[in-house]
């Protein structure tokens, strides 16, 4: 079912904070779906609207056909995960699991059944007599969304599930509720501030800012063609450059020349033009045209990264492919084990270049202060528009004409 969850024009404000600005949307039955975005941004509001915590001021809340806009939580047919998990510290394992059916009057046998189920699928049988204090994070997180998932509600919200837990075990569990996921089939909303977790996890993921949706689609096409500058720095990171169109280089791209540099200022470079639905969208709903000022964004790790002398060619390196090069001076490296982060200065710009530990072993002679050249793929950019107002955003990674970048 298309609509099995649907929000229609959604608004909730608190004094003069406008906290959910018109919201649509719609989730798929037995979709995990993530409501992603910094904090502030309304994602949590949105949920508790539809847990029934929190009273919208206009618009309706849809689950399976039924408005659940007025109904008290406790006849929703929804269950919510929280951030601090919300055991009963004076009960067990078992009975915190149990409680759900029992304030249903569930008989007892019926309750003994379903939760061995349950401790078996959560994996925590052994610990059924335990409470909740002789638990790690990560067994009380479990026995919570154990303790939701019992009387089988239509959709799981889940609040912020994994901001308790260290690294490790929030990657852990999120395989783990993945796993959960498929085993139950029900539907997921799930609230998160980490952009790894949604891309993660999800089916479907909706970027929010300021009270309103930036965007909706997979996790792959909102991180490869992201629809304004705030969602291309707040999904992963980006680098920035002013440029200006210069010449339709084809029926499929644009030629470009970058603004504020003096060494690649004479250099074109080729960009796909906006074909999509959301990148036109973001320009007003037309093509941009020659003479109009636009944002370069490349990810950091669609770059080749070469010394400015290097004549070898690296495997898979083909220069009918990689027609873009763009010149700078190695400023520094940060090693990261699986990957280095290069910070390259390019003038005004500062930007960044990531490479697998692999490829770094393939360029060893790159050193700090060094010239060096970046090339990259055609189809590895895009361009938006300049006047997006959403740049310069807590958590974001921005690299600026200035050189200045925000929120590393």
């Amino acid at each position: 079912m298309e609509d099995f969850l649907r929000f229609e024009n959604v608004v909730k404000s608190f004094g003069n904070n406008c906290a959910v600005n018109g919201v649509s949307l719609t989730v798929k039955k037995g979709e995990v779906f993530a409501l992603l975005g910094p904090s502030g941004c309304g994602k949590t509001t949105l949920l508790r609207l539809c847990a029934g915590f929190e009273n919208p001021d206009s618009g309706r809340i849809f689950i399976n056909g039924t408005d659940i806009t007025n109904l008290p939580p406790e006849k929703r047919p929804v269950h919510t995960v929280f951030q601090q998990y919300a055991l009963f510290p004076h009960m067990t394992v078992f009975e915190n699991i149990a409680f759900p059916l029992r304030i249903k009057g569930v008989p007892k046998s019926e309750i003994v059944k379903e939760v061995d189920k349950i401790l078996d699928m959560i994996e925590l049988i052994d610990h059924a007599g335990k409470k909740p204090g002789k638990l790690s994070g990560g067994q009380r997180q479990r026995v919570a969304i154990g303790r939701a998932l019992i009387d089988r509600p239509q959709v799981l919200l889940l609040d912020e599930p994994l901001a308790a837990l260290d690294l490790k075990l929030r990657q852990r569990m999120l395989a783990e509720l993945d796993w959960i996921h498929d085993e139950v089939g029900i539907t997921f909303l799930y609230v998160t501030h980490d952009q790894e977790e949604a891309l993660g996890i999800s089916d479907t993921i909706a970027v929010m800012h300021n009270g309103k949706i930036e965007q909706v689609g997979t996790p792959d096409g909102i991180y490869e063609n992201p629809a304004s500058r705030f969602v291309a720095s707040f999904v992963g990171r980006m680098n920035f450059f002013e440029a200006e169109i210069v010449r339709n280089a084809s029926e499929k791209t644009f030629g470009i020349r970058l603004e504020e540099t003096a060494e690649n200022s004479a250099a074109e470079f080729i960009v796909p033009k906006p074909m999509n639905g959301n990148l036109q969208k973001a320009f007003g709903g037309k093509m941009p045209t020659v003479g109009d000022n636009v944002l370069l964004c490349v990810r950091p790790e669609k770059f080749l990264i070469r010394s400015r002398t290097s004549q070898d060619t690296q495997p898979g390196f083909n220069e009918a492919i990689f027609q873009n090069i763009m010149f700078g001076r190695l400023e520094r490296e940060i090693y990261y084990g699986a990957e280095s982060r290069f910070m390259i200065d390019v003038e005004e710009y500062s930007m960044m270049v990531t490479q697998p530990l692999h490829s770094r072993h393939e360029s060893p002679d790159l050193r700090p202060e060094q010239p060096v050249q970046m090339l990259w793929h055609v189809n590895d950019c895009q361009i938006l528009p300049m006047d997006d107002s959403h740049g310069e955003v807590v958590g974001a990674e921005l690299f600026t004409a200035e050189g200045e970048e925000v929120g590393m």
